[in-house]
């Protein structure tokens, strides 16, 4: 199972960076191309970037696919969830299941259909207008995605009905900062040493 996140978590990261690279090379070819430099501007002209923007819009398709499955293992999806934290804890945990359980039926549900739509497409000449990539290709996200995220959804409410927990995601906490009670206390100033806050301030 740490080997799915990290490949989920490696995928997403892998695509965000490219898909921006690759967009800022080819804003800059442009910009750049049009600058009358004798022997830059035919070299940049001679450069055929045109397929940039579609195969962009490809890999944040996928990564939105992917990141939406990431989002249901971490807890970072949007919820309104202020009448059900309200309610007695059976009948929370109940609610709480039917939620993750009526997740992965729907996207187990957009993943069949995008199955059958990717075999279907498999079986054309259809290519992509720039790349003329195989449609197939690019449609094969949405079976992947949705059932990683079915995959997902049925992981957290089996370990929500074993713990009662689930994935928590703190949007105030930033990776790679500790919190000030990790710190060494020797090693910061005396008004931020966490012994002299808790007596009642800086010194």
């Amino acid at each position: 199972m740490k080997f799915l996140d990290h490949l989920e978590e490696w995928l997403i990261a892998f695509l965000m960076g490219a898909a921006t690279l690759l967009i800022f090379v080819a804003v800059a070819h442009r910009y750049s191309a049009g600058l009358a430099i004798p022997g830059l501007q035919d070299f940049l002209l001679r450069i055929d970037l045109s397929w940039a923007q579609e195969l962009c819009i490809y890999m944040f398709v996928w990564m939105a696919k992917f990141g939406a499955a990431y989002g249901v293992r971490t807890g970072i999806h949007v919820g309104v969830d202020v009448m059900i934290n309200r309610l007695p804890p059976r009948m929370h945990k109940v609610y709480v299941l039917f939620g993750l359980l009526a997740g992965a039926v729907f996207t187990g549900i957009v993943g069949t259909l995008g199955a059958t739509f990717v075999w279907d497409i498999a079986h054309t000449d259809s290519v992509s207008p720039d790349l003329e990539l195989p449609k197939w290709i690019v449609y094969l996200c949405i079976p992947l995605g949705s059932y990683l995220m079915c995959f997902r959804f049925l992981q957290v409410a089996w370990s929500f009905a074993r713990t009662g927990e689930l994935p928590h995601h703190d949007v105030a906490h930033v990776e790679g900062i500790e919190d000030i009670e990790d710190i060494n206390p020797y090693a910061l100033p005396d008004n931020l040493h966490p012994a002299g806050m808790k007596e009642g301030g800086t010194k």
